[in-house]
């Protein structure tokens, strides 16, 4: 894998060369994004203050930031070679950062390398845009050598963890006392479970702790959301500071920047951040007040069955009639997907007109020891077509076999457009990984089945889903059962309470979510149920208020 290859590498107007047969699934392959000059020139600005600063691109591709950073240092008189110092583990790509840097009379220390193989040596301002490669792609010694770096550092990552995070703790390890780390970081930053070890380290190696967050998006083509770091000092700190500008255009100087001071949230996430001081402060208190709980007290959010291959285990009741499977062959799901799911019960009748539809309502689930002569037909037409092969398939004693999991009381939807749903589970049936799904506390299921669905549809809850959720491509907003399980619902007593009231307004709030009114729908619960969990009618507007914020800066970054 190389690191931080092309950060520059190819943009019209930016002044960079183009490499024959480097195709952008190759950059993208090795982490290598476009960084535009407005963000190498802001950093490398804030970063440099004096005549005698030693910086270093770790990563640098063709010096796009050492371009930025001699820019500075030219402005308080001549540049000695030592003072810019890159590390780029692609040769040809260090080569034209040794052109690029010549073009312009600067002479500087290239070294071609791996940055993580690479002890750490003080410098001044340490700035770039790390690699960002996902942890399935960054794997073998690359892997072992980024979490070697890391815990040498004094942050200890998951295998989980992308590359990018390993990045940042190394290169946090290369600043001088006092110095400044100035990054271009995925903005999971701010949210993933794995990040948490980073962003303790982060509070506790730096004085000053700062983000810059974008309206839009930063690097066309290019799904992730980025965020600025500018870290100083020698720590420790307890705060961060946040600002939010519409993109890279309108970064200016540090100084003027409408910065605001913000606590992290108690479960080490930053997510908060994204929301003004006072809403984030009312949110903390009312989500973490006696009106609401994690979800996790109602029931342990789980992964669905995993088939391997949807298409061919998952069957219409057609396509099992016409394999001529028996009911003991098949078992009913819920179809993989959950467009399905945008109500608040998923009831028998809903289930077997789906089927009707051409939904894939059953699992091919044959007698794992006496399969019929039509199961063993089907077996032998999934391994003519490499079923088989697939990893998950592979790894079971029985190939066709799909080990289930226990009868959801909820279905809990992970990819959404608008807002995850809490959807009854009245048919009864099995769900795959498309949905995650919730057993109930037995002293709570009944009202938790009942009202928790409607209960969910609350302010409060669907900011939460906002703030511990992820966004992805096309602005849809994915929740993992991990944060599913800090989401922000009302507890029991109080949705026992309401129950009735909550009975009384299902029809409309079915009515509204059916048309699509998911905001209206909210409306009518909030109305009806946040003044009994405590907050008050102008906490509930702000609150409102941010929900829409946060659903309009996920779903136009696209």
């Amino acid at each position: 894998m190389s690191h931080g290859v092309g950060r520059v590498d190819g943009v019209a107007g930016c002044g960079d060369v183009v490499r024959p047969g480097d195709s952008s699934a190759l950059r993208k392959a090795r982490g290598a994004f476009f960084t535009p000059p407005h963000l190498c020139r802001f950093i490398a600005q804030w970063a440099v203050r004096g005549a005698h600063d030693r910086v270093l691109e770790p990563s640098c591709g063709e010096a796009a930031f050492l371009l930025e950073a001699a820019a500075v240092l030219e402005t308080f008189g001549a540049i000695e070679p030592e003072q810019l110092r890159g590390i780029e583990l692609h040769e040809d790509s260090a080569r034209l950062a040794e052109i690029r840097l010549g073009q312009q009379g600067i002479t500087g220390a290239l070294e071609v390398g791996d940055f993580f193989g690479t002890a750490p040596r003080p410098h001044d301002a340490v700035i770039g845009n790390p690699p960002y490669v996902r942890y399935q792609d960054f794997n073998g010694p690359d892997r072992a050598g980024a979490l070697t770096a890391a815990r040498a550092a004094g942050v200890e990552l998951s295998r989980l963890a992308s590359s990018w995070a390993a990045f940042t703790a190394h290169a946090a390890a290369s600043v001088a006392k006092g110095g400044r780390l100035g990054l271009v970081l995925p903005a999971e930053l701010l949210t993933v479970n794995y990040a948490q070890p980073l962003r303790a380290f982060l509070l506790a190696r730096f004085t000053t702790v700062r983000l810059v967050l974008f309206q839009e998006r930063i690097f066309p083509g290019v799904s992730e959301e980025v965020v600025l770091l500018l870290a100083e000092g020698d720590g420790p700190t307890s705060t961060i500071e946040v600002c939010e500008v519409p993109n890279a255009a309108a970064l200016t100087t540090v100084e003027v920047l409408p910065w605001r001071r913000y606590i992290p949230d108690t479960d080490s996430r930053w997510s908060s951040a994204l929301l003004a001081g006072e809403v984030s402060s009312t949110f903390t208190a009312v989500s973490s007040g006696g009106g609401f709980v994690p979800l996790l007290a109602w029931g342990d959010p789980d992964l669905g069955m995993v088939t391997g291959n949807n298409n061919y285990f998952a069957l219409s009741p057609t396509m099992a009639g016409d394999l001529g499977l028996s009911d003991r062959e098949v078992t009913p799901i819920s179809p993989p997907g959950s467009r399905h799911l945008r109500g608040l019960a998923l009831t028998l009748a809903a289930w077997k007109s789906l089927g009707a539809r051409g939904a894939r309502t059953l699992l091919f689930t044959p007698d794992p020891h006496r399969p019929s002569a039509a199961a063993r037909r089907y077996i032998a037409q999934g391994e003519a077509q490499g079923v088989h092969d697939a990893y998950k398939c592979r790894i079971r004693k029985n190939w066709w076999q799909v080990p289930v999991v226990p009868q959801a009381d909820l279905l809990v939807t992970c990819m959404n457009h608008d807002a995850p749903r809490l959807v009854a589970n009245r048919a009864g049936v099995l769900h795959l990984n498309s949905v995650h799904g919730v057993v109930l506390r037995a002293k709570d299921r009944t009202v938790g089945m009942r009202q928790l669905p409607i209960g969910m549809l609350n302010s409060v809850t669907v900011v939460g889903a906002e703030l511990h959720g992820r966004s992805y491509g096309g602005g849809i907003l994915k929740l993992e059962p991990k944060e599913a399980d800090r989401l922000p619902v009302p507890m029991p007593p109080a949705l026992r309470a309401a129950a009735g009231d909550l009975d009384a307004v299902r029809p409309k709030v079915e009515g509204l979510l059916a048309d699509g009114r998911f905001a209206d729908a909210v409306g009518v619960v909030d109305q009806l149920l946040l003044g009994r969990l405590g907050v008050t009618a102008e906490d509930a507007v702000a609150l409102q208020d941010a929900r829409e914020y946060l659903f309009w800066r996920r779903t136009q970054r696209h």
